[in-house]
């Protein structure tokens, strides 16, 4: 079974910085790319960010282009996500999600049943 794990959550005030990690517990396993989601109370799940693990193509959701970074460490397996100038309104639970296999075609990276792994999510507070 594999399980990812997230890490580096927590309270931080607007305009501050945090730096999510993503990697996987268990036995070792390969994918074709991992991503970032996030659901804010009474709201539904919505993607952030994400990276392909060859050749590091990343996407990024418009309300966090130029302030959020994702990046990957092959040689570790895992993911981060630098979140920079954060805002009240990026307060979510943040889970991190890892898909197998892409079989071609067009690459839906923002839709979460594309993913076949979740993490359990690590909590992001902004707040003053």
């Amino acid at each position: 079974q594999v399980q990812l794990v997230e890490s580096g959550g927590g309270l931080v005030q607007p305009g501050g910085s945090l730096r999510l990690s993503c990697a996987p517990s268990g036995r070792t396993f390969s994918s074709y790319a991992m991503g970032w989601f996030r659901q804010a109370p009474g709201k539904e799940r919505a993607f952030v960010a994400s990276i392909r693990w060859i050749g590091g193509m990343t996407y990024y959701a418009d309300s966090v282009k130029g302030r959020f970074a994702i990046s990957r460490d092959n040689a570790k397996n895992t993911v981060y996500l630098q979140m920079n100038s954060l805002r009240p309104e990026d307060t979510a639970v943040y889970y991190c999600a890892a898909q197998k296999t892409y079989y071609g075609g067009t690459y839906y990276y923002w839709r979460g049943d594309q993913y076949d792994y979740w993490g359990q999510g690590t909590q992001v507070t902004v707040s003053s």
